[in-house]
């Protein structure tokens, strides 16, 4: 997961603002094969403020690029299983913080995502690395 400290972020899918937020946090979640639900706990205890949880299932964040210029999505946990823990791990924000202030996009979709970084600080948490 990477998070940003961030301000004015917005999510538009097709032309349209699906999401956005004022001051607070523009959450990436990364969600690998493995992932469990000890791992959304992890990161939901480190997380506070309003938050714009963008993730496409951000199977970017895995690309392995060590074999040239192809990055290889392997890590990735596949679509199905992937949206369903994302589900989840929103579900563990919204009960674990004021559900209001908590975001997102549409899952899956091609979306542009306006992150304006405010610090500039941005904070990678590995639940691999606790």
């Amino acid at each position: 997961m990477i998070a940003s400290n961030s301000k004015d972020n917005r999510n538009t899918v097709d032309g349209a603002v699906v999401s956005s937020i004022g001051r607070g946090l523009c959450v990436l979640v990364g969600i690998k094969e493995g992932d469990s639900d000890a791992d959304a706990d992890y990161i939901v205890k480190d997380i506070s403020g309003e938050i714009l949880s963008e993730a496409v299932s951000q199977f970017t964040l895995f690309a392995k690029t060590a074999k040239g210029n192809k990055p290889d999505f392997h890590l990735a946990m596949k679509s199905a299983s992937s949206k369903e823990f994302y589900d989840q791990f929103l579900a563990k924000l919204q009960a674990a913080y004021e559900p209001t202030k908590i975001k997102d996009g549409v899952f899956g979709a091609m979306m542009v995502v306006d992150i304006a970084n405010d610090g500039p600080v941005t904070i990678i948490i590995d639940t691999e690395d606790k």
